[in-house]
């Protein structure tokens, strides 16, 4: 299974990949967790990666490409895999499906997990993280037992410096600019399924996974 998550800030495409991931004993590819791993390990990639960020510009496709190759390579995904957080935008999009086709392995479909606008925006500016444990809780929607605390080993909550209203609202504005247009690209490939991304964790996944079981 050869796919895409898509889908807006505070959608589940994260939480979902893992579910699947395991599921499907195929990985989950995130482009943010590619850029850490090979500026650590200091690829050439990884330093011309290290490079743009240390001058606060944007990784450039290409590299983000170069390092998606690499990782497809690998021996677990070759069953397949599910990519999160990329393309965001048509240019990435069109970039992809070059590279795919080169190695004769196109996308065999995108999830879109469709979450409404407001929902998005109480998921995200309600989330609250362990300082200690990293656990996430959310003030609406899964708040901790007891408030302000975690429910695992009783850590602080806090939250995060970039969950406000205004950042987060930018976010969504940034994503529905230059990602939503993605939605129609696949639409026009006859590769897109939309899932509502609202309710029980295990319910999305299975609606997911009865998209994926006939892909």
């Amino acid at each position: 299974m050869r796919t895409v998550l898509l889908g807006a800030p505070g959608s589940g495409k994260g939480t979902q990949g893992v579910v699947l991931s395991k599921k499907y004993d195929i990985p989950q590819v995130s482009t943010g967790d590619l850029l850490r791993a090979a500026v650590s390990a200091g690829s050439e990639l990884g330093q011309k990666a290290k490079t743009a960020m240390d001058a606060g510009a944007l990784v450039s496709d290409d590299i983000v490409i170069g390092l998606i190759k690499e990782r497809l390579a690998e021996d677990d995904a070759k069953n397949g895999y599910i990519l999160d957080g990329f393309p965001r935008n048509i240019a990435q999009a069109e970039a992809l499906d070059s590279m795919l086709a080169e190695l004769n392995q196109p996308l065999q479909g995108v999830i879109l997990l469709d979450v409404a606008f407001d929902e998005l925006l109480q998921r995200l500016t309600g989330r609250r993280t362990c300082k200690d444990c990293g656990a996430i809780y959310n003030i609406h929607l899964s708040p901790a037992k007891v408030e302000g605390h975690c429910d695992a080993c009783n850590g602080e909550l806090f939250q995060r410096a970039d969950d406000n209203e205004e950042t987060i609202g930018n976010r969504l504005n940034v994503y529905q600019d230059q990602t939503a247009p993605l939605i129609d690209f696949y639409t026009k490939q006859n590769k897109l399924h939309s899932v509502a991304g609202v309710g029980d964790v295990d319910e999305i996944a299975q609606a997911v996974s009865a998209v994926f079981d006939t892909l």
